[in-house]
């Protein structure tokens, strides 16, 4: 019960529900086991002994039962779902938000598709047993409990023999919980898998099929799904070895009840209709106990998924405001490192080694170098995606740990890459950072993007909505509207991380005479692999494995015949032909 005691936050605030509903439950138990007693009456009072008078009494008694049960039954079963469906919200809605807040250094080995069947199966998994498995479980204590005391009254000998296998049974379900448990984890590992294939497939798709690896990838997710049915046929195999004995263990309880009962209905110690109200009670006891299995599946499925849930909702936060954050409203943006390192904890070596340098206000730094080198480390740790290992970044003289995260990342513009586009308006792509943007303010972010014209020429222009990660657009239009987005929150510091490397050379020459203006006053960091978006950068850092191992102007560098010299070597080499040919 550990886990569920973990996570009685998400329940407990809904615990009327669960009680509402548990009071209606003790009454239709109540009520059930009435039936047998009018079952027994009728024999031996009106079928033995003639006594005809009890039939409308008998008749009356059995409608009245049969409506309270129906309205307390709905009662019981509405609420039990409230409480269920109420936790559950409120459990999802946690895991979400963690999931947003959790740092980048948790999704570097998180996998979509098991994110997303933590989120979806194992939260249903655990609402199923918080709405049916709970109450089910007290039902049948209930019942048990009930039907044992008016056995007694009817007969305590019978009682005592046909609950003669109760102990066997109690231990064989203990058994199936012990081994069931770790198979329905399993199933849940197994199940996470197998999403993460399919999210993965459907997400490079035009890898996939560029490629011709349809075969390929259907024999991996043939894997990933045999693999699942085999955890499943295991469980299945558990289930099928006890759940017979189980039974065997039920029938052997009915068995002497037959013979041990005739015997006192012989020998006239048992009335016929007691015997056959008996019957119906051993069952209210045995069908419990015998499907105990089917609650405790439901119990370790609901534990399984909750410790799954667990694992997200547990996670340290890592990078967090510090006591005393200070709230950054707006930026000048004078930017340093002193002595940086950075190590990740997914990878040996250091990304970053011993970086200083420093930025002003409105100055440009160009980051240039190799791939792995470590140009969008140094941006990563101004944005705090990642915390230096060593040494001390700075923005306006204080360490960048001081300021609240999301202040200051309201003041940092970032374009990575990888342009990521949601799927919504154009419009409400380019407002994503400020929400609160006027179309006059998202329309000049889009202009300066050079993204304006090609928006215009779309059939709804700015409320046009947008595919799956922006499908529909090329890279180079998705790139210029990230530019927009970034340009629209008006930030102090602006990062630039290959942003252009999707457009032509043209459009980019276009961008950067736009942006010139903008960059004025934000200190901007521009990573590109293309020379020619970084010449005119106040400095320029050529980064080698974690190391600057060369810094100042393009027209210094080139004269130095190092690493950067040899960068512009070969990219205007051919360039260079045509202009001596």
């Amino acid at each position: 019960m550990e886990t569920f005691q973990k996570l009685k936050s998400y329940y407990l605030p809904f615990k009327k529900y669960f009680i509402i509903s548990i009071l209606f439950l003790i009454v239709v138990t109540g009520i059930t086991v009435v039936y047998p007693i009018i079952l027994q009456l009728t024999i031996d009072e009106v079928v033995l002994k003639g006594e005809y008078g009890w039939i409308p009494y008998l008749s009356i008694g059995f409608i009245a039962v049969m409506i309270v049960k129906g309205i307390a039954t709905y009662i019981y079963q509405y609420t039990g779902d409230m409480f269920g469906i109420s936790s559950v919200y409120l459990l999802r809605n946690g895991l979400y938000k963690k999931l947003q807040y959790l740092p980048f250094s948790y999704y570097d080995n998180a996998k979509t598709g098991d994110l997303m069947s933590r989120l979806t199966a194992d939260v249903e998994g655990f609402r199923f047993f918080l709405s049916a498995g709970f109450s089910e479980l007290i039902r049948f204590v209930l019942l048990i409990a009930v039907s044992f005391v008016v056995m007694l009254n009817y007969s305590v000998s019978l009682t005592l023999v046909t609950l003669v296998t109760i102990p066997f049974l109690a231990v064989v379900t203990y058994k199936f919980d012990k081994a069931v448990h770790p198979a329905f984890r399993g199933i849940r590992k197994s199940f996470g898998i197998l999403n993460t294939k399919v999210q993965e497939n459907i997400s490079g798709i035009n890898t996939v099929k560029s490629l011709s690896r349809e075969d390929f990838e259907v024999g991996k997710f043939n894997k990933a799904n045999g693999d699942y049915k085999d955890q499943y046929l295991f469980t299945s195999s558990i289930w099928s070895k006890y759940f017979p004995l189980m039974e065997f263990l039920g029938n052997v309880s009915v068995l002497l009840l037959i013979a041990y009962g005739g015997y006192l209905v012989i020998n006239d110690s048992l009335q016929p209709g007691e015997l056959v109200a008996f019957y119906s009670l051993l069952g209210y006891i045995m069908w419990p106990i015998m499907n105990l299995g089917f609650v405790v599946n439901q119990f370790s499925q609901a534990k399984a998924s909750g410790e799954r849930l667990l694992e997200i909702l547990e996670k340290d936060y890592l990078i967090a405001d510090k006591l005393g954050a200070k709230h950054a409203e707006k930026l000048e943006g004078e930017v340093e490192f002193c002595n940086v390192s950075l190590k990740y904890a997914t990878k040996e070596g250091f990304a970053l080694n011993e970086i200083s340098f420093s930025a002003q206000p409105g100055k440009t730094i160009g980051l240039i170098g190799g791939t792995g080198s470590g140009k969008t480390s140094i941006t990563q740790l101004l944005t705090r995606f990642y915390e230096a290992s060593d040494g001390v970044v700075l923005i306006d003289g204080h360490n960048v740990e001081e300021y609240e995260i999301e202040s200051l990342r309201g003041n940092i513009g970032l374009v990575s890459q990888e342009s990521f586009l949601f799927s919504s308006s154009i419009k409400s792509n380019i407002a994503y950072g400020k929400p609160e943007s006027t179309m006059e303010e998202i329309v000049h972010a889009a202009k300066l993007a050079q993204a304006h014209d090609f928006i215009m020429e779309l059939p709804d222009g700015y409320d046009t909505m947008l595919g799956e990660r922006g499908l529909g657009l090329s890279g180079g239009q998705k790139q210029r509207i990230a530019i927009a987005r970034a340009i629209c929150i008006n930030p102090s510091i602006l990062i630039l991380d290959d942003a252009t490397s999707a457009v032509d050379m043209q459009t980019e020459f276009t961008i950067q005479k736009e942006l010139h203006a903008i960059m004025e006053n934000k200190t901007t960091f521009i990573i590109a692999h293309r020379i020619s978006s970084i010449k005119h950068a106040d400095e320029i850092l050529v980064l080698d494995d974690g190391h600057i191992v060369e810094r100042g102007r393009h027209a210094e560098l080139i004269t130095q015949h190092g690493p950067y010299r040899r960068i512009y070597d070969i990219q205007f080499k051919d360039q260079k032909k045509i202009i001596n040919a």
